[in-house]
Formats: C-alpha cells, sequence, structure tokens
C-alpha cells in the first residue's frame, strides 16, 4: 500500500483526495488546509483525518503527496515534501515562475523522487485521441478554445496561467517540439488581470498554434482543430467527440469519420499514473522539466507584451484620474 497525503483540499484537491481514496493499493492517510471547515468537510465524506498544517500531514509517515494548494504555495510546499523525500504530484502551474519550478525539479532530482505536474488535459480521453490521430502526421496548424465565465476564486492570476498553460503544454506534447516564437495580444475587462488572450505560436518544426482563451463567455468551451497534410482533426474537449476529415480531394468533397474516444475520468487516469511512476521508477507522464518549459512560455507570453500597452483603456483612467 503506498501512503500518500493531499495537501490543499479545495475544489482540484478534493477532486485529488476522492480518488486516491479510490485507487486500489493507496490509502488516503489524511488532508491538510489552513480552511478548518473546508478540511472537515473532505474529513468527513472521506473517513480520512484532516491537518492544519500541512507539516502534521508529513508526520503521519507518508510515502507520497499530491499538491493542490494555490500556486504561490508550491514552491515551499514542494521543496519540504521533497526534504523528507516524499514523492509528489504538484498541480499545474508547477510554480509562481520558472525559477521556482527549477528550484523543485533541481531538488526532486538530487533527493531522487517522483515529481509529476498536474497536467491533467493530457488525460482527457478526447486529447488522447487526438494526439493518436496526428501521430506521424505532417502537422501544419493547431487552434485551440478554451473559454468560460469568470472564476469567482481566481485572484492571484489571470486566463495566460490559468487556463492557456494547459493548452500551452498540449502544443508542446502533440508536436514534440518547443516553442521558438511567441505573439501575444492581451486584454483586461473585467478583471484585475489579463481575462482575454490571443496567443499566437511557432514551434521549433514550424508548426503554427493559436490559443484564444478569455472568462468572458457566458458558457464553457474547449477545442482543439489540428490541421495536418493530410488530415484535419476537430475535438470537443467537454463532449469528447471526435471527427477526422480525411480524403481531399480537387473538388473540394472529403470523407468524416468520428473517432473512438475512452471514457476514463481524467484526474483518475492522471493520479493512476502518478502512483505507477512511483512503483515502477519511470519517468512520469508529464515531468517536472515539462512543467516548467510549459510555465516558460506562458510567462513569456505576459513578458512579451507590456501590460501598460494591452490595457490602454486603464492607462487612460488613471491619467485621467
Amino acid at each position: 500500500m503506498l501512503r500518500l497525503g493531499v495537501i490543499g483540499v479545495g475544489v482540484m484537491g478534493s477532486n485529488h483526495a476522492r480518488v486516491l481514496s479510490e485507487l486500489p493499493g493507496v490509502e488516503l492517510v489524511g488532508v491538510a488546509d489552513p480552511d478548518r471547515a473546508q478540511g472537515e468537510i473532505v474529513s468527513r465524506t472521506l473517513r480520512c483525518p484532516s491537518f492544519l498544517d500541512h507539516r502534521r500531514l508529513f508526520e503521519q509517515g507518508l510515502d507520497a503527496v499530491s499538491i493542490a494548494a494555490p500556486t504561490h504555495h508550491h514552491h515551499e510546499l514542494a521543496l519540504e515534501a521533497i526534504a523528507r523525500g516524499l514523492h509528489l504530484l504538484v498541480e499545474k502551474p508547477i510554480a509562481s515562475n520558472a525559477e521556482e519550478g527549477h528550484d523543485i525539479v533541481l531538488a526532486a532530482r538530487r533527493k531522487g523522487v517522483t515529481l509529476m505536474i498536474g497536467h491533467v488535459e493530457r488525460f482527457n480521453p478526447a486529447v488522447q485521441a487526438i494526439k493518436e490521430a496526428i501521430q506521424d502526421e505532417d502537422i501544419l496548424s493547431i487552434a485551440i478554445t478554451r473559454v468560460g465565465p469568470f472564476p469567482p476564486r481566481m485572484s492571484n492570476v489571470g486566463v495566460v496561467i490559468d487556463l492557456a498553460v494547459h493548452d500551452i503544454d498540449l502544443i508542446r506534447w502533440f508536436t514534440d517540439s518547443e516553442i521558438i516564437e511567441v505573439q501575444p495580444q492581451l486584454s483586461s475587462a473585467i478583471a484585475e488581470r489579463e481575462d482575454i488572450a490571443l496567443l499566437q505560436f511557432r514551434t521549433a518544426s514550424g508548426v503554427l498554434a493559436h490559443i484564444n482563451t478569455n472568462w468572458l463567455t457566458p458558457f464553457k468551451a474547449r477545442t482543439i482543430h489540428v490541421a495536418t497534410r493530410k488530415k484535419y482533426i476537430i475535438g470537443d474537449l467537454l463532449t469528447r467527440q471526435v471527427t477526422a476529415c480525411f480524403g481531399f480531394q480537387p473538388d473540394g468533397s472529403y470523407s468524416m469519420r468520428h473517432l473512438p474516444v475512452g471514457h476514463a475520468e481524467p484526474l483518475r487516469a492522471e493520479l493512476h499514473a502518478f502512483v505507477e511512476a512511483i512503483r515502477t521508477g519511470k519517468a512520469p507522464a508529464v515531468s517536472g522539466e515539462e512543467g516548467v518549459a510549459s510555465l516558460e512560455i506562458a510567462m513569456n507570453c505576459l513578458k512579451s507584451l507590456p501590460m501598460e500597452a494591452a490595457l490602454p483603456h486603464k492607462r487612460m483612467r488613471r491619467a485621467a484620474g
């Protein structure tokens, strides 16, 4: 039995705890969260101890820990877990900035513990069907839309770090290539940080990619379009429908078919992969280095265009005041 704990049991962390409590060969030892009421809800539901201080959780004899606390706590919590020799899964993004992410990766490597980053979208069955469909294809372009309403829980990051980092990771994963060029357009309509982002990329392999993300859409939409020389793939990550267009003819006609898509819960698949990486000693599905690389691209999107230039209406308001 692997003994695991969860630090941070908000929306995502409570789901981590639920799944871990159900995985075979895993014992959910307890959870930690400074919010006593939230911790007690998870404790009663899953019948496990809850601690206000994560150090108390560490003292329970863990093998590994899942860190789902707010991003600005990742660095401190991850380094403490690593110092105790614990394997760890850190929710995306790995840290508040690339420097902290590198610290975590280096510490885990020196200690010899498994470090996996929670880019759960890779485990979405629709995403995996797209990945399989474009395997060995000559990819030309990728267009991803990830939009929805403003999340009240969000306060310390904008859409680039909260949402677009998912798709930056997918672009790198789909293409097996590094992003070498970034052209961001950012704006803020209702939030203090950017809530609209139109991001364009070019990979080292020559693929053009585009991410459209915002917190202004009254409904959630998650779509991926991939163009290759022989296929055009359309995926809806919410309905988990993936369609392939192929056999293009000079008269404009073509064939279409729906691709088979699995039904696994992405988070369950992710945590199962984490547990198997611990047991086998093999490389995790999403390494710390990959987590840092995607975070660096996201941070570059924020740095490439000064926010003052992106938000002229705010600058004008301040000047008028």
